[in-house]
Formats: structure tokens, sequence, C-alpha cells
């Protein structure tokens, strides 16, 4: 069910699922002390060949509905993906796992100094994309960084 979920949202233009989803996790999240601290959601971006063939971010209102339930910014101005890649839906996991680790840019990097962030993707396959914008973001001095996913593949 969740696999036909995502695919709705990823492929079929069902924007409205990433919103309904921030949804259910911020009201899940509140329950949390630590939430408290987060300061800022920040989406993994999509590049803009594919934000304009998609027409949104996949995690956009996700991560949008969290910041809200969650009393936080959010800014999809701080992460920025540079270089196209290949869809990864086709891909077995180790080739998932070698993806490039500099595909990825911090910009506004003032803006998240000495923050707690949450950064917020769609899934989690190998966690390739994860780590690789967490590095990213990690270069920033003193950041706090937590993450959320709507879904896990096992």
């Amino acid at each position: 069910m969740t696999q036909k979920l995502l695919h709705q949202l990823k492929y079929k233009g069902k924007e409205e699922i990433s919103f309904i989803l921030g949804d259910w996790l911020g009201e899940e999240l509140k329950a949390l002390n630590w939430v408290n601290e987060i300061d800022m959601v920040i989406p993994v971006p999509l590049h803009a060949k594919k934000l304009r063939k998609r027409g949104y971010n996949q995690v956009a209102g996700f991560g949008e509905n969290l910041a809200m339930h969650l009393g936080c910014s959010y800014s999809d101005k701080i992460l920025v993906k540079e270089t196209p890649s290949a869809t990864q839906v086709f891909k077995n996991r180790s080739a998932r796992a070698e993806m490039k680790h500099d595909l990825f840019k911090l910009q506004n990097e003032a803006l998240i100094a000495n923050k707690h962030i949450l950064l917020v993707d769609d899934i989690i396959t190998t966690g390739t994309t994860l780590e690789a914008c967490s590095q990213i973001l990690l270069q920033s001095p003193k950041l706090q960084l937590s993450i959320a996913t709507m879904a896990i593949t096992l």
C-alpha cells in the first residue's frame, strides 16, 4: 500500500499525498520532546530539470506541513541539487549506493549555523541520498541534524 501511495505521489501528480503525510507525521512527532528543538525543516532537493518536469518536489508539502506542526521554519533555499541524476527507481540497492556525493550544494549557510535541522525525504532505500545531503549540511558550524522520511524500504 505504501509503495502504491508513493508511486501516486511521485509519478501520477498526486501532490496532496505529501501534505497529508506531513500532517500525519507532524501530529505524531509533537508528542516527542526533542522535536521542540528543531529550528528548520529542509527537503532533499530535486534538480531544476526534474522539478520542471514533475511540477513539484514530492517532499515539499511533507516538509512544509511538518514545519507547521512543529512550529519551526521551512526552507527549500539551503540545499540545491546541482547535477541531474537518473531516476533511482529501476536501480538495485548496490547501484543506488554508488550515487555520487557531489550532486548537492549548500547555499545560504548562515541561515542554518548553530541550528537543529530536520532533513526530510520521501523514502530511505539505501540511505545514500540522505547521507550525501547530510555531509553537505554538516559543513555548517555547530549544526545538529535529524531526519524524517515518509517511508523506509526493508
